[in-house]
């Protein structure tokens, strides 16, 4: 599907496919095939906050998440993880598949992301699939999910 969307906005983009590992009912990705470019694949992250929820935050697979940063930023005294078990009513998307192109095509929910893609050439996001990404410029990324770019890692 997100595929489909990117085609029919006309962005350009690649896929990534990774091996998949299971973790009891989580699976998880394996980003180290690209050694030094694992900084670019970008995780989506489903969090709720006190006054405004969904909230969706994307950042590095290799950094955390500031919930406080994300709190400020949309208007939120604090904001948390979605709970796994909301996560599919919520999305449409199980864990580790979820896409801030596909979540925004479906729901409109506010999308950030992370300073961090802003000035890279191309960064990697789930394509809806666990395993699969799209690889596209940050800036089409805003663009087709109205997202704000701003400060979301906990440093």
């Amino acid at each position: 599907m997100v595929e489909k969307i990117l085609d029919q906005h006309k962005i350009p983009y690649s896929q990534l496919q990774f091996n998949v590992t299971q973790h009891g009912d989580v699976k998880q990705i394996d980003t180290t095939i690209l050694a030094e470019d694992e900084h670019l694949v970008y995780k989506t992250l489903v969090c709720e906050g006190n006054q405004n929820s969904p909230i969706i935050a994307v950042v590095p697979v290799t950094e955390h998440l500031s919930m406080k940063k994300l709190a400020t930023i949309s208007n939120n005294k604090k904001c948390e993880l979605l709970p796994l078990k909301k996560l599919l009513s919520t999305t449409g998307y199980v864990h580790g598949a979820n896409t801030p192109i596909g979540i925004y095509e479906k729901f409109h929910y506010p999308i950030f992301l992370d300073n961090s893609m802003k000035n890279e050439p191309l960064v990697a996001v789930s394509s809806g699939e666990v395993g699969r990404s799209v690889k596209l410029n940050p800036n089409d990324l805003a663009t087709l999910t109205n997202a704000t770019f701003c400060d979301l890692l906990d440093k």
